[in-house]
């Protein structure tokens, strides 16, 4: 019983967010959808109930925009127009903050440098997760076998090329995780690959290197805390060292520190922020060209911090339901 109405609530949340277009009828919708979900408290804990209702609350931000456009920016039929919808309008439009809302994203289509850079912001994001992952295994892997290792390896050619990847992988985490990212920004883009022009591309390799000096360390420490038990489980199956890693311990170090690598990507999205010292237009330089054309700080820089927001606001409920996921799996 409790799934079905876990069910229902998810349910009421997709179609609120469909219909969430339709002025009026989304925001309806969805605070249905809220009710449901406030009323039966039993299934607060079922993860489609919860993203039911997340759905709800997105769905209503898009009815408040979708009702703004109509009464405000919507072209009107000429004299057919409702009274009280042309009172409505000249009220707000006559207002301080709307003439400022005006100049700052409408007029010349001003809107359009934020929504061009989150489109950068997210592109740049997922490529440099995707290589700050691979980096990241790899040092991870290295340094976690040349602790295990270590004692076993009496010499030789295989410890002494394994003992100098340790060092350069040291070297490598030191050196990152001690300068700041704009700095490695600013060192691969003027000086590193001076002669490109390929600005994303720089992008994603200075957020990719710097995030793959902090996942590598997630990793190693989740690979770390596995039982050494698992690897003696792994020998006495007749698995190397090799097959052991990959067929046993990854994938439960890789279940404990899936949250935090989570985290690494939200707050890599974060990082993005400074792509504009190396002249990228991503979310933040958008919003200071729109600063640098209207002469206005205000709405500018409050509208980028709001999309911020609700971006980390949306990841990190993603990564709340994966955590719990996670932690309803291990029961």
């Amino acid at each position: 019983m409790l799934n079905k109405k876990a069910i229902l609530i998810l349910i009421f949340g997709i179609v609120s967010l469909l219909f969430s277009w339709v002025p009026g009828a989304g925001l309806v919708l969805a605070i249905f959808t809220l009710c449901l979900y406030a009323v039966n408290k039993t299934v607060r804990s079922d993860i489609k109930s919860e993203i039911g209702r997340t759905l709800a609350i997105i769905a209503i931000l898009v009815s408040i925009c979708s009702l703004f456009y109509v009464i405000v920016l919507m072209p009107l039929p000429g004299n057919n127009a409702p009274a009280w919808l042309l009172s409505l309008r000249s009220a707000i439009t006559n207002t301080a903050f709307y003439s400022d809302f005006e100049n700052n994203f409408i007029a010349e289509g001003r809107y359009i440098y934020l929504l061009k850079g989150l489109g950068v912001t997210f592109e740049v994001t997922f490529l440099a997760v995707l290589l700050g992952i691979v980096l990241g295994v790899i040092v991870a892997l290295v340094r976690s076998s040349y602790d295990t290792l270590k004692d076993e390896l009496r010499g030789g050619f295989g410890k002494g090329v394994l003992a100098f990847f340790y060092k350069l992988c040291g070297i490598y985490l030191t050196v990152i995780r001690g300068t700041p990212v704009v700095v490695q920004l600013m060192i691969i883009y003027f000086v590193i690959f001076a002669t490109s022009n390929n600005k994303i591309m720089v992008a994603v390799l200075a957020f990719g290197i710097n995030s793959g000096a902090y996942v590598a360390e997630i990793i190693r420490g989740g690979i770390m805390s596995i039982d050494k038990g698992q690897f003696e489980a792994g020998r006495s199956l007749g698995f190397g060292y090799v097959r052991t890693m990959t067929f046993i311990i990854i994938p439960q170090a890789f279940k404990a520190v899936l949250p935090a690598l989570a985290n690494e990507f939200i707050v890599l999205i974060k990082e993005t922020s400074v792509s504009g010292y190396v002249g990228l237009q991503e979310l933040t330089k958008g919003g200071d060209i729109i600063r640098s054309r209207t002469y206005s700080a205000f709405m500018p820089l409050i509208a980028v911090a709001v999309i911020y927001l609700l971006i980390v606001m949306f990841f990190s409920w993603l990564v709340s339901l994966l955590e719990r996921r996670l932690k309803n799996s291990e029961r």
